[in-house]
């Protein structure tokens, strides 16, 4: 038995990493117990099988900070507390030795990194997002996700966590800790949670769409107000803040100013369009040589 277990695993520690596959962590204390339970290496042969040897169902209690979150330990080091082993080991391991009860596996994902020279590694920290609706902003829940999962997946997650039906059309939402009333449509779906930006513990917003035809707007009002710009002339000054305050109409729908432009005969020309921060006015103010507090920002 022992002797067919170390051939049959063996060759199979010694696969290389690929992107998207998934491997297991497994307490160096019982990978190591069973390695000379079964005479793995060639030096340590001399108890093989013998009963007091014999490792029980797999145990990872010592890499849970808490044993009823069953969430990992801080800076965990690879090989001294823990081994990774590919799916194929696990399952084979679990068929022959059980795991402790209540105890869920491991898991983590395969994921390629760097920019210039591409290598994989297994992603043992997950990502902590604190998730919630629109209707309940108070109400977080934390969950885990791999950086190469993307803002889609999240959705799919905070879809089966709100009970939202398939068919219902949502929108997601990061929002910024330090002012809960600044939002950020995470439009790009495919985009992963790395190359988005997001931050840890950061919260997101998930949005269940009313009418196929509504706006895009913030799950909280955010409130701004305008003033004349420097720079233009009073008439001139008068026609932005005009469109600026005539663009706030409802108070689900915050649609400002976000750009000023100037053309070679002095025009001045207002878009207008819904926005959730107010830097991409200021840097455009800045090119103008228009003093950013003269936006009226606040």
């Amino acid at each position: 038995m022992a002797h067919t277990e170390v051939s049959e695993l063996k060759p199979l520690l010694g696969m290389p990493l690929r992107p998207g596959e998934f491997w297991y962590l497994i307490n160096s204390r019982w990978f190591k117990q069973w390695k000379k339970y079964v005479g793995f290496d060639s030096w340590d042969r001399y108890n093989v099988g013998e009963p007091k040897l014999f490792p029980g169902p797999i145990d990872n209690s010592g890499l849970f900070a808490n044993s009823e979150t069953q969430i990992l330990k801080e800076y965990l080091i690879d090989e001294v507390d823990y081994v990774l082993v590919p799916t194929e080991v696990w399952n084979k391991l679990v068929n022959w030795y059980g795991c402790v009860e209540g105890q869920k596996p491991i898991v983590r994902k395969v994921v390629e990194c760097g920019v210039y020279v591409k290598y994989c590694k297994v992603e043992v920290y997950l990502f902590e997002l604190k998730l919630c609706q629109n209707n309940d902003p108070n109400n977080l829940i934390s969950c885990y996700f791999s950086k190469a999962d993307t803002i889609d997946t999240i959705g799919k997650e905070m879809r089966k966590l709100f009970n939202i039906p398939d068919g219902k059309e949502i929108r997601l939402w990061r929002r910024y800790m330090s002012n809960a009333s600044i939002y950020e449509l995470l439009s790009k779906l495919d985009s992963t949670i790395e190359d988005s930006g997001l931050y840890q513990r950061q919260v997101v917003v998930i949005e269940k769409v009313q009418l196929k035809k509504d706006h895009q707007h913030h799950p909280r009002q955010c409130r701004r107000s305008w003033m004349p710009v420097q720079g233009c002339t009073k008439a001139e000054g008068s026609q932005v803040h005009a469109i600026s305050q005539k663009s706030k109409v409802t108070s689900r729908v915050e649609t400002v100013v976000t750009d000023v432009t100037r053309s070679d005969q002095g025009a001045v020309t207002c878009t207008v369009s819904t926005s959730v921060r107010g830097w991409a006015l200021r840097t455009r103010a800045a090119q103008l040589k228009i003093p950013a507090d003269g936006m009226g920002l606040e």
